[in-house]
């Protein structure tokens, strides 16, 4: 074999973990939350239109955000250690999608969302310490 390994590796993640934090899912909620909140103390029409395409943009980038965690640094041995791990991903992307911010006015629904964005951040910074 011309290209056969030098040497076997392995890691948890595909990429240094480093570059994988839940705090990026966090801040666009947080944007999301904002532009609700802001939207629902405005008469202004023109900033509510606005005001709901960051809502939904910043949705969206959530979900982004949350599966890229889910399927890139979450590993079947987190899964096995958090067997919850698979319903708050599921939970928190659909609180982020069309059922919840996404197409919803609702600060409730983004405290719930940022909510299940904390759950998933504890276990994350768990799995960090335990790889240290």
């Amino acid at each position: 074999m011309l290209f056969a390994p030098t040497q076997d590796v392995s890691a948890h993640c595909d990429l240094p973990c480093g570059v994988y934090d839940p705090a990026q899912a966090r801040l666009e909620a947080e944007s999301v939350k904002a532009a609700i909140t802001k939207a629902a103390a405005s008469d202004d029409e023109v900033f509510k239109a606005r005001a709901l395409k960051v809502k939904e943009e910043r949705s969206d980038l959530v979900k982004h955000h949350l599966w890229v965690l889910w399927t890139d640094y979450f590993k079947p041995p987190h899964f096995e250690a958090y067997p919850q791990l698979h319903q708050l991903f599921n939970d928190a992307t659909k609180l982020a999608g069309a059922g919840g911010t996404k197409g919803s006015w609702d600060v409730a629904v983004a405290d719930a969302l940022l909510a299940k964005i904390d759950e998933i951040g504890s276990i994350f910074w768990e799995t960090k310490k335990a790889a240290a």
